[in-house]
């Protein structure tokens, strides 16, 4: 985290541009204004906290609908005035009902973003009656049979001569696996990362 006394405040006029990144997949998700009082807050209650310069008052970023940003790194650019704030965001961020407020994300990453939105949903709420829900509850050791039952199915199915049903099986796979790296506080980015630093130093 940041020393916030380094913050140039007079040069930004007391507001500090904000930008907020998915610490996941780096997709920029909006642009917002931050106080001292509003940073202090965010730092404070680890939810992206903005100053609203029409209503002139605080205002955490899903007080109402419930898709918050989950403070994870905080950074300042070498001019002092300006912020890169990485978060988990829990739903789309964009109150139109995009992931961003930029329109969608790139097809490659949308949707595999999408179910990790809704799977981090699901772990907040808890909802009634999901299936998500219930693995979540179940545990650990639930959710790591299911992986490894899929695994072997995604192995069987690739005896086969369907591509449907591989192509199934592997769905299901990434899905619980999505689960439990959720259950042990770690996203499918997460391990999207090691991919990315083995290939860089191969």
């Amino acid at each position: 985290m940041i020393d916030i006394t380094t913050i140039d405040w007079e040069k930004c006029d007391g507001l500090i541009p904000a930008i907020i990144q998915d610490k996941g997949d780096s997709t920029v998700l909006m642009l917002g204004y931050m106080s001292p009082d509003a940073l202090t807050t965010t730092i404070e209650t680890g939810l992206v906290t903005f100053y609203s310069r029409t209503q002139q008052k605080l205002w955490t970023k899903g007080e109402t609908s419930g898709h918050f940003l989950r403070l994870k790194d905080l950074a300042l650019d070498c001019d002092q005035d300006t912020l890169l704030i990485k978060v988990d965001p829990i739903g789309p961020t964009c109150h139109t009902g995009c992931a961003t407020c930029f329109g969608p994300k790139p097809e490659s990453v949308n949707f595999l973003n999408t179910l990790q939105g809704v799977i981090d949903q699901r772990y907040e709420e808890r909802p009634v009656g999901s299936y998500t829900t219930r693995l979540f509850e179940d545990g650990m050791q639930r959710m790591a049979q299911k992986v490894g039952e899929e695994g072997v199915e995604v192995a069987l199915a690739a005896m086969a001569p369907h591509d449907n049903a591989l192509l199934g099986e592997a769905a299901d796979l990434l899905f619980h696996l999505t689960v439990l790296l959720k259950g042990r506080g770690l996203q499918l980015a997460d391990a999207v990362k090691v991919l990315e630093k083995r290939h860089s130093g191969s």
